[in-house]
């Protein structure tokens, strides 16, 4: 429920902190689990009255949301990457190849970092300052690694991210240019986090943003949310799309979709979530089918690396959501993930990473099944930069031809595609 109060406290008009299970509360600060039965903490907030006025004056980034997130109230003379207000594209190139009405992708690429992950970094990092924390610190799949390196750098402090080795080259290039520490493990994500739960317990002033800071972390996600329906025209989509990690993102956006309705700045429509995985690791769509509430960890295998979390901290909540929005959560072959990248690339000019070949795939499925409408107006998410994830696409050039009038005549009468 939220209250209404006009003064700020350090972190903003978040008021204090209430486990996901039980309910109890805690004051805002260093905890992260449930002093009563070790659950996850959420954070409350005491807001003031907020205008789409007010907000639409902010600035083109996540801080014109300050206020409905857990940060300091100085938060915009902070130096940070300023993510957020990437685009919302309508596709109806995609959409009439697919048979819909209305499609829309909410493309995340122009991020800093080229991915959604900058977003809950950013908001990760306010708090983490705010709490005395000295170094940002994460286990990743690769693009959390980009942004931890990124905002880190531009605060000014040390960063550490842990990474399994068998990253995508290109994310691991792209967090070590950073210049702060990178520690490759053979292991998978599943591993790497576990590690990095036992070193934030071991050092007292290391943040890792999605293990002991991750009650703020995860209210980075809202932002994506709060500007799919201000970028609709202050409305909520009838369906969305949305790719599922660790389910953070999937729980966040219906957060802010529902806080965005108790404030009064959308009317309160009825919407369906849909979440989206790959076959080779998709436990919180096996729970889904078989009516389950508890998610069994599984082993990743699959090309969809960002994606590639076997034991998801939200997964429960993720089929809260879904079950109660009247979506569904599926999961698509790797082949069908390539096959999507391909098709949102040619009908749309939009090169996602993997983990939007598995929306878009899932989305075809669902169409397929006649589980989702194609009348509805539909949101997807792409998550990331298809430059992240060239292996998956890369199709070798051919061999070259003499750059000749009559060579190229020759080449264009034998080409095939």
């Amino acid at each position: 429920m939220i209250t209404s109060v006009s003064t700020p406290s350090r972190f903003g008009f978040a008021s204090h902190l209430f486990c996901r299970e039980c309910g109890a509360t805690a004051v805002l600060g260093t905890s992260h689990a449930c002093a009563e039965c070790f659950g996850p903490l959420e954070v409350g907030y005491q807001l003031p009255p907020v205008t789409r006025a007010s907000i639409e004056a902010g600035p083109a980034s996540i801080w014109r949301y300050a206020s409905l997130l857990p940060v300091p109230p100085g938060i915009l003379a902070t130096p940070g990457t300023e993510p957020g207000w990437t685009r919302l594209t309508r596709a109806d190139q995609l959409a009439g190849e697919l048979g819909m009405s209305t499609l829309w992708v909410k493309d995340e690429r122009g991020n800093p970092t080229h991915s959604f992950k900058d977003r809950v970094v950013a908001v990760a990092l306010a708090a983490a300052v705010e709490m005395g924390y000295k170094v940002l610190a994460c286990p990743s799949t690769g693009n959390l690694a980009n942004a931890v390196a990124a905002a880190a750098a531009r605060a000014g402090i040390r960063s550490v991210v842990l990474i399994p080795a068998d990253l995508e080259p290109q994310k691991i290039t792209a967090t070590a240019v950073y210049g702060g520490t990178m520690v490759p493990d053979d292991g998978s994500y599943d591993d790497v986090n576990r590690l990095a739960s036992e070193l934030a317990d071991d050092r007292e002033d290391w943040a890792f943003v999605n293990v002991n800071v991750r009650p703020y972390y995860a209210e980075g996600s809202k932002t994506i949310g709060f500007e799919i329906a201000e970028q609709l025209g202050w409305r909520l989509p009838e369906q969305i799309v949305v790719p599922v990690a660790s389910g953070a993102q999937l729980v966040k956006i219906d957060k802010a979709f529902r806080e965005l309705v108790e404030l009064g700045l959308v009317e309160d429509t009825r919407y369906r979530v849909f979440g989206a995985q790959a076959t080779g690791c998709a436990p919180v769509a096996a729970a889904f089918r078989a009516g389950r509430d508890v998610v069994q960890p599984v082993k990743p295998a699959t090309i969809a690396k960002s994606l590639a979390i076997g034991n998801p901290a939200d997964g429960p909540y993720v089929l809260d959501v879904v079950r109660r929005t009247g979506g569904t959560v599926a999961d698509v072959s790797d082949a069908e993930v390539v096959g999507a990248i391909r098709l949102l690339a040619a009908t749309e000019g939009i090169f996602g990473e993997t983990a939007c070949g598995v929306t878009l795939g899932v989305l075809r499925r669902l169409l397929a099944d006649g589980v989702l409408d194609p009348g509805a107006e539909t949101v997807i998410i792409n998550s990331g930069d298809g430059l992240k994830t060239l292996d998956t696409v890369a199709a070798p050039a051919g061999a070259g031809i003499r750059p000749t009038l009559d060579a190229f005549e020759a080449w264009e009468s034998s080409y095939v595609g």
